[in-house]
């Protein structure tokens, strides 16, 4: 399997989790956009390449409908280990999904539930 062939891995090309928040990702991509910038390392094609896979990457994790469009096509490229090691944080708890246990979200839906059992 040749290189282009390889699906990209926009998370490792940025170097954040694949439960990263929006701020850890603008954080990495601000750093490395600016540690690879061809201007930095005389145009070289190897530079400009890397440049443009972490714009890509970016362009891509940091609008919520594509990284989530781009998470559910990645799925099927992975085996079951791989997949539940990738997306543990997202899978294992609420916090995957930004949600504390004891979240206000989780006491208005308590809250609504007592309602609609007293309207009844």
């Amino acid at each position: 399997m040749g290189l282009a062939t390889c699906p990209k891995d926009y998370y490792k090309i940025l170097e954040v989790d694949y439960d990263a928040t929006d701020e850890n990702i603008k954080l990495n991509y601000r750093r490395l956009a600016l540690k690879w910038h061809p201007d930095k390392h005389n145009g070289g094609s190897h530079v400009t390449e890397k440049f443009q896979e972490i714009n890509e990457a970016y362009e891509v994790l940091s609008d919520p409908a594509k990284r989530l469009d781009y998470d559910l096509t990645e799925i099927d490229k992975y085996t079951l280990p791989e997949y539940l090691g990738r997306f543990r944080g997202m899978i294992l708890t609420c916090n995957g999904l930004g949600i504390s246990h004891a979240s206000t979200w989780s006491q208005q839906l308590m809250e609504t539930d007592g309602l609609a059992e007293k309207s009844a």
